[in-house]
């Protein structure tokens, strides 16, 4: 199945809020940050799609001066040997400034459990109705997410000097 069928059949179904873009060597679909759960779910479910691989999903901070995040997901449907990078851009804090939050994709691909726990830890998106949003990585006292372009390394932690300066 080529790039334009998959973008028909998710155009056909989710409407406008499916937005197709081709900027280089593999084109992508954007999709609103609330409806990722729900597209996933249809691009697993789907007979003539069935994506049943989760490759991988990355996480981007566009930093404080455009304000906005990105979630990546690459995916794979193995039986009929095609792919998909599906994206969603997302306020980088809410109005309370607490930290963003998207649906899990863990209950529908597996792999997602340790691919959004590593997101949580390091760029402190958290993901709604995962079965264990622990940091994966860094210790439960770690102060604030080391990826987020705004991040803040503190000066220690349990007396280990964590950030030296320069001389």
């Amino acid at each position: 199945m080529t790039y334009e069928e998959i973008k028909q059949i998710l155009t056909n179904r989710f409407g406008e809020d499916v937005v197709a873009e081709d900027k280089g060597l593999q084109p992508f679909i954007t999709i609103p940050a609330n409806r990722i759960a729900e597209v996933c779910q249809f691009l697993f479910e789907d007979e003539r799609l069935y994506f049943d691989f989760l490759a991988c999903v990355t996480a981007l901070d566009n930093g404080p001066a455009i304000g906005t995040m990105e979630l990546v997901y690459n995916l794979t449907s193995i039986p009929y040997g095609h792919d998909l990078i599906i994206k969603a851009v997302f306020a980088r804090n809410t109005e309370e400034h607490r930290l963003p939050e998207v649906a899990t994709v863990s209950h529908i691909w597996r792999t997602a459990d340790w691919h959004e726990r590593e997101i949580f830890d390091l760029m402190g998106i958290r993901f709604i109705n995962h079965p264990d949003m622990r940091r994966i990585l860094l210790p439960e006292d770690w102060e604030g997410h080391p990826l987020r372009k705004d991040y803040k390394a503190q000066e220690r932690y349990h007396g280990i000097h964590v950030r030296f300066e320069a001389e």
